[in-house]
């Protein structure tokens, strides 16, 4: 067929099908532009995607997975839209999105600045985190609605951004309702993996999405912190229960290796009374060893920190648990 009419039919599409050539496409629209769709066409919607009519902007019918033979029948909305009657079966022009239902796995997620947590044993402690989630396409055309809109080719990283946000933000705030010390941190990683998941379903939801699965797959402390709890294990290891006698006792044998000076001589010498006078306490009957005064032991640890044992923020914290005794 030559001339106008076969021009006229070329332009009808008779056959309607999209197969995913990446694998991180959630939405593509099929290429109609200037062509009509022939009533009678075959639509081939394969597992793990949907096919949406719009019709001059509007969501007309969802197809999933299967194989039609586009009519009046069962096209329902686009019937009513166009007010085909009788059956009246001509050609007609519409946008067909196919969208992914599949599961898209391993997004990354991870915080981009410390988050400040307060902990029982370290104060104030910043940790960072980061992980993995998974999501899928659970309503197709609220996500077309809502996130996609006219976009004829719209993939994983145009909505990554977004949601590894909403992912930082229920991180921060389940951590901080939790309280989960710094020490136990790493044996809690399936636990609050489960529950910021849950946390985050009803704003993935929003969007038509579902999130599959979160992972934590670190939670990291700065140096320091590190450095405190292996000092912790230390403590541990050498049956020494409290952190400012396992202090002096270090304090006195790295004066000892360093072979002596006046101010490490005078920090041995504070370190060693404060040292002796805890374990003559710890050794003492309970009944035997009278309760310290408050001054006397703000002296001590003051003492302790202008010798350097002590940092500032062990020496502000023992200091405010003493004050609160008065």
């Amino acid at each position: 067929m030559s001339g106008f009419f076969g021009r006229l039919v070329n332009q009808w599409i008779e056959v309607i099908d999209w197969q995913d050539p990446t694998g991180d496409i959630m939405v593509y629209r099929f290429p109609v532009a200037e062509r009509e769709i022939k009533m009678g066409a075959r639509l081939t919607v394969s597992e793990g995607q949907a096919a949406i009519f719009v019709n001059e902007g509007q969501i007309a019918d969802v197809f999933g997975p299967g194989s039609y033979t586009l009519s009046t029948r069962n096209l329902p909305l686009l019937t009513m839209f166009r007010s085909w009657k009788h059956g009246f079966e001509s050609p007609f022009k519409a946008d067909v999105y196919y969208v992914s239902t599949r599961q898209f796995t391993d997004l990354k997620w991870g915080t981009a600045n410390p988050i400040p947590m307060r902990d029982a044993d370290f104060g104030v402690v910043r940790t960072r985190a980061f992980g993995s989630f998974s999501l899928r396409v659970t309503d197709p055309g609220r996500f077309l609605k809502e996130i996609v809109g006219t976009d004829g080719l719209f993939t994983t990283d145009e909505i990554h951004g977004q949601l590894r946000n909403l992912a930082v933000t229920e991180f921060t705030t389940v951590l901080g309702e939790l309280k989960i010390p710094v020490l136990d941190l790493a044996s809690n990683y399936r636990a609050l993996s489960i529950k910021l998941r849950d946390a985050l379903k009803p704003h993935f939801a929003e969007y038509g999405l579902d999130v599959t699965n979160f992972l934590i797959e670190n939670i990291s402390v700065p140096p320091e912190v590190e450095a405190a709890i292996d000092r912790r294990s230390s403590m541990g290891v050498v049956g020494v229960s409290d952190y400012a006698t396992f202090q002096a006792a270090n304090a006195m044998e790295l004066g000892a290796r360093s072979g002596g000076s006046g101010a490490s001589d005078m920090a041995q010498m504070v370190a060693g009374l404060a040292l002796g006078q805890r374990v003559a306490q710890s050794m003492a009957p309970a009944e035997t060893v009278p309760a310290r005064p408050v001054a006397e032991r703000l002296k001590e640890i003051h003492a302790l920190f202008e010798a350097g044992i002590l940092s500032e923020a062990e020496y502000v914290s023992k200091k405010a648990e003493l004050l609160m005794l008065l």
